[in-house]
């Protein structure tokens, strides 16, 4: 039986109002199905119980969506249904994605209780018209207000979410929303540039002209203080868009970028297990259908005969070694750290130069790559254009 640690992803897709920048598996208007979505997540996390037996879970992550829409009530009902199912460790970090203007100091007090130990603020910005333009259901003064109640109620680690970099959005204005979430000493800020996605209504609005798009040259102005100011204050970067006071890194999100094992559970979730990947149907009433027409998962089966078994799950990719590789390297390369030469060769068998040597020589060149202490990472001016380094290493 594997005992390696595995990470468990919850999607809540429910949101009060569809954000115009979010392209997320989110939706608005569906609270009738919260319930029965619910019972479909424990009912998944059953069929998967028996295959992670004996694994140990360091992180579970609610996210979304708006998880902190769900009642307390439910929030309970998974947590316990986690600990039935799973071997939760001890010191387990339980994250939850919370739009301030859904909480209060009740709520948030339960959630603790319930076994979340960990709360990550959507704050994005201290500027209402900013937050409005965002389409953000919260005010500055709400997001301030959601952060002391989650102190008051006992949270040790709490997360704000910013974006910078909107239409026209001064570099004045960027700094001063900054120094607010600095002045709340949160363990954890991230910090996004804003991005166009596909489909969303932000792309609607710019390419129909009533919207500039973000301006690349003041989202880099913008990241480059940022940084300098950041690590003023006392927080280390770790990773391209996230800081941490010592010891407050997202245990959660550092799976994914060292390329580990996680389950993803509820609506279009996504899985990266036993060198499979794989994803739930997108609709959540969907979801919940496919759930309950899946009666059981056969017993001591391996993880391509149970996803076999389960019709929620509408994509799966076999087992790619190039694309895991390269995988490994394009998420390491965003932590500050990079990636370590010595590990990638104890799991790949190789060492990462005999298949990158010519890029990595190239990118050091240039100046978006070096190597230090055996490892391979990116410079400072090399995490402005990582996207151009991680094109580079995907397989053909």
């Amino acid at each position: 039986m594997d005992r390696e640690p595995l990470s468990l992803y919850l999607h809540i897709p429910f949101c009060s109002l569809k954000c115009r920048y979010c392209d997320f598996n989110s939706y608005a208007g569906l609270e009738e199905l919260v319930e029965p979505y619910v019972g479909a997540l424990i009912a998944e996390m059953g069929l998967w119980s028996g295959f992670a037996r004996g694994r140990p879970l360091p992180t579970v992550f609610f996210g979304g969506g708006t998880p902190s829409l769900l009642p307390i009530g439910q929030v309970e009902r998974i947590m316990r249904a986690l600990r039935e199912r799973f071997a939760l460790a001890p010191d387990a970090e339980v994250t939850l994605e919370a739009n301030p203007g859904t909480v209060d100091r009740e709520y948030l007090g339960a959630l603790l209780a319930a076994g979340v130990n960990r709360i990550s603020f959507g704050v994005q910005s201290f500027f209402d018209d900013e937050l409005a333009a965002l389409d953000r259901i919260h005010s500055a003064a709400e997001a301030e207000e959601a952060y002391r109640w989650a102190r008051d109620a006992g949270f040790r680690r709490v997360n704000l979410d910013l974006i910078y970099g909107l239409p026209e959005q001064p570099l004045e204005r960027w700094r001063a929303s900054l120094e607010r979430a600095i002045d709340l000493a949160p363990d954890h800020m991230s910090l996004y540039a804003l991005t166009v996605e596909e489909g969303t209504k932000l792309a609607y609005d710019i390419e129909h002209g009533s919207l500039l798009e973000p301006d690349g040259d003041a989202q880099a102005e913008m990241y480059e203080w940022s940084q300098g100011r950041m690590a003023a204050a006392g927080y280390r970067q770790y990773e391209i868009s996230n800081w941490a006071t010592l010891g407050q890194e997202c245990r959660h999100n550092l799976v994914y970028w060292q390329n580990g094992d996680w389950l993803g559970l509820g609506a279009g979730a996504h899985s990266h297990l036993a060198g499979l990947r794989f994803a739930d149907v997108y609709s959540p009433r969907r979801y919940v259908q496919l759930v309950g027409e899946t009666a059981q998962a056969p017993q001591g089966a391996d993880a391509g005969a149970l996803l076999k078994s389960m019709r929620q799950v509408t994509y799966v990719e076999g087992p790619r070694p190039e694309l895991a590789r390269a995988d490994t390297l394009i998420m390491g390369l965003r932590l500050n750290e990079g990636v370590s030469l010595a590990e990638f060769r104890r799991r790949f068998g190789e060492a990462a130069d005999e298949g990158y040597a010519a890029t990595f020589d190239e990118f050091v060149s240039l100046g978006l790559l070096e190597r230090a202490n055996g490892r391979i990472r990116l410079t400072p001016r090399g995490r402005l254009l990582a996207n151009e380094v991680f094109t580079r290493l995907l397989p053909d």
